[in-house]
């Protein structure tokens, strides 16, 4: 019998199954014609509830539910006035930067209003037909844009409505790390073989190239994949927009795009199989799609951050490394 690592043999006894915080990065919160000029409601994300509204010309908003006054809950009872959000209490009112704007019966407003916003709000975009927020745990401004994409953007060329959502128990670092690791794709999908996989990093942006050039993606952060299909000279492509509602709990977003091609054309039917394909539904093939194998595995695994590996697994120790990028101040506990 070989030497006994105590370490080793009893680790698992103190894991965490998630041990992040919810990281930096541009999130999907919502379709943008879900919320119409002068509507509001509660959203549960990143570890909280948030106020979404969108004023009476069009611009998004996202507030901390909570009004700096005193401590009304701005999301019942509050209303949309103009360009503010106002609390229902006394009727202050915030624009989307957080600054105080209106105070009906004050005289003098107080000094802090004057000096900057008083009010948490998280920076909003308008794109890809989304509503997409800004999060960093100490409210600093983005310090990446999103991307260009033709398949979401261009008005004319691309084709395709598909799209899903899903809850998977399991922060989002551990859905991307899914990316690097594709010995899985064999061994827990069936895939006829292990695919070589490329990893460059760059900032934010992590660019994958998986089965030399069937699968291109780029990561733009956490929170935006932008993943090409290519078959027979034929490319489809799947953008996934994960959400952290939790530490503990993301909500996986997908749109499945691709050329439009003409109706009963052989382009189009290879199109629509590669998206098949990649949500593991496409017939006569015999691999599992994520829905039915990759959440077994999330739901229920812990995080090693010291796994042991082997010459066959990709890059997860180089993917951990970009991604620590995502957690500012943060230095998880040391393994006992």
């Amino acid at each position: 019998m070989g030497a006994i690592d105590l370490k080793q043999l009893l680790e698992s006894q103190t894991l965490e199954r998630c041990p992040f915080p919810i990281p930096v990065g541009w999130f999907f919160i919502d379709y943008a014609d879900t919320l119409k000029p002068g509507e509001m409601r509660n959203v549960f994300v990143f570890d909280q509830e948030w106020v979404l509204f969108r004023t009476e010309s069009g611009k998004p908003g996202m507030a901390d539910p909570y009004c700096p006054h005193l401590g009304a809950h701005m999301g019942h009872g509050g209303k949309v006035c103009g360009e503010h959000l106002r609390c229902p209490f006394h009727h202050w009112e915030y624009d989307t930067a957080g600054w105080c704007r209106h105070i009906p019966y004050a005289k003098l407003m107080p000094p802090q209003t004057k000096k900057g916003p008083i009010l948490r709000t998280l920076p909003m975009v308008e794109k890809y037909g989304m509503l997409w927020a800004w999060y960093h745990p100490q409210c600093e401004p983005p310090s990446f844009e999103l991307p260009y994409i033709p398949e979401m953007e261009d008005p004319t060329g691309y084709a395709g409505t598909r799209r899903g959502t899903w809850t998977a128990h399991t922060c989002i670092q551990e859905i991307a790390e899914n990316g690097v690791d594709t010995a899985h794709l064999k061994f827990l999908h069936g895939a006829p073989a292990i695919p070589p996989v490329e990893a460059t990093y760059e900032g934010p942006i992590m660019k994958l190239d998986i089965g030399r050039g069937y699968i291109v993606g780029t990561a733009y952060g956490p929170g935006l994949n932008v993943m090409r299909f290519t078959q027979q000279g034929v490319t489809a492509t799947m953008i996934s927009y994960s959400v952290p509602i939790t530490r503990e709990k993301t909500q996986m977003n997908m749109s499945f795009r691709h050329v439009d091609y003409p109706e009963g054309s052989k382009e189009l039917a290879i199109s629509k199989k590669l998206i098949d394909h990649m949500i593991g539904a496409a017939e006569g093939e015999e691999s599992a799609g994520f829905e039915s194998v990759d959440f077994i595995v999330w739901n229920h695994k812990k995080y090693r951050p010291n796994p042991l590996l082997c010459d066959g697994d990709g890059p997860v120790l180089q993917f951990r490394k970009w991604f620590k990028q995502f957690y500012p101040g943060f230095e998880p506990a040391a393994q006992g």
